[in-house]
């Protein structure tokens, strides 16, 4: 039919544009997050792209909402300032009538949504911890950079050279301040090398003096070596066991139900409930008054918008909380906002008002005297 395809086709081109308006938004803004986070040594700089990728891929079930929303709301508010609408409206069409035709576009991105939800954003953020905490785990040699002062894995040393070779296996004027049993603990040396013992690595110094202070007593010990070594780090990395909720898959979820793992899975699938009840939302907000002007509908979509995520979020922490159950929680902002969202909708759509009513009424008997 001319009604569904035509607005088929201006949502399809509207949906393609602010997607990519807003991936372009979204990646500006986790680069320099992301570098960021590379110039304070928390993510390795050679994969601040791959970081940057896994990041905005994690967003994508928020940034598919958005668009589907906007799209909407701009296309249906082009047809009523172009008087489109009216065209439509005399000709025997409704508003419930626009329901089937934007789901019938909504359904694959909905289904995206639920995918990159349930599936896409754990995977995500997965991945991007995982990488952290191998950059955070790597060993203490190569923390070391020349002309740069580095602490060591466990923090509890600082390390120092003016140059190494190029094969990077040796170093001249090396530094090394450590605590080490309620001693501060100050080693310098001429050159060191490395040396790989079993799993441990060490560092050989030379030519250099060792200066040990307690810091409980005002004792001082000076020695000089001409060859000593030290450990900085282990080729064996202790993994952590503690995962983050946000990278925890869904199935595992689903079958360690607790507070928290519950209010994870509710905003989960609430983006997909979110998503749905987007569709509707843009339909009941798209009108546009031209005396308001053409931002005015825009702007209550948007913060409709934010207010709908916020409320996920703060469900989420609810449930994790244990102050509220994730079923509780999903009918009460879902289903509420799917009824008020209908009735808005029925009222629309049957001109329902006060005005109408009292027109409708009849009149009572004016008796002159």
């Amino acid at each position: 039919m001319l009604f569904h395809s035509s607005l088929r086709k201006e949502l399809s081109r509207s949906f393609g544009a602010t997607l990519v308006v807003l991936v372009t938004i979204v990646m500006t803004m986790m680069l320099i997050r992301t570098l960021g986070l590379a110039s304070k040594g928390s993510v390795n700089p050679s994969d601040v792209l791959l970081v940057m990728a896994y990041t905005v891929l994690g967003y994508m079930p928020t940034i598919l909402s958005l668009s589907l929303f906007v799209a909407i709301v701009g296309t249906l508010s082009r047809m009523y300032r172009d008087s489109e609408m009216v065209i439509w409206f005399s000709s025997g069409r409704g508003l419930v009538d626009f329901v089937l035709p934007l789901f019938r576009f909504a359904w694959p991105v909905l289904l995206m949504i639920a995918a990159l939800a349930l599936v896409g954003w754990p995977w995500a953020n997965a991945q991007t911890q995982g990488m952290r905490e191998q950059y955070e785990r790597r060993g203490d040699l190569e923390r070391i950079a020349p002309g740069e002062f580095r602490e060591s894995s466990g923090r509890n040393r600082v390390f120092f050279i003016d140059k190494d070779t190029p094969d990077s296996a040796t170093a001249n004027n090396v530094f090394i301040s450590s605590i080490e049993r309620n001693l501060q603990i100050i080693t310098s040396a001429r050159s060191g090398r490395i040396e790989s013992q079993g799993d441990t690595r060490y560092l050989m110094l030379n030519n250099g003096q060792r200066l040990e202070r307690s810091l409980d007593e005002k004792s001082l010990k000076i020695s000089e070596f001409d060859t000593y070594g030290a450990k900085v780090g282990s080729d064996v990395a202790t993994a952590s066991d503690a995962t983050p909720l946000r990278a925890r898959p869904t199935l595992q979820l689903i079958a360690d139900p607790t507070s928290a793992n519950l209010g994870e899975l509710a905003w989960r699938v609430g983006l997909l409930f979110a998503g749905a009840n987007f569709v509707l939302l843009a339909l009941t907000l798209s009108n546009v008054n031209p005396r308001v002007g053409r931002s005015g509908n825009l702007l209550l979509a948007l913060f409709a918008f934010v207010v709908y995520f916020n409320l996920l979020n703060l469900g989420q922490s609810w449930i994790g909380s244990g102050r509220i159950g994730m079923v509780s929680f999903l009918l009460a902002l879902h289903g509420g906002i799917l009824l008020a969202s209908m009735l808005w909708l029925a009222k629309r759509n049957n001109n329902w008002g006060l005005r109408a009513r009292r027109a409708a009424s009849p009149s009572l008997p004016v008796h002159r005297t």
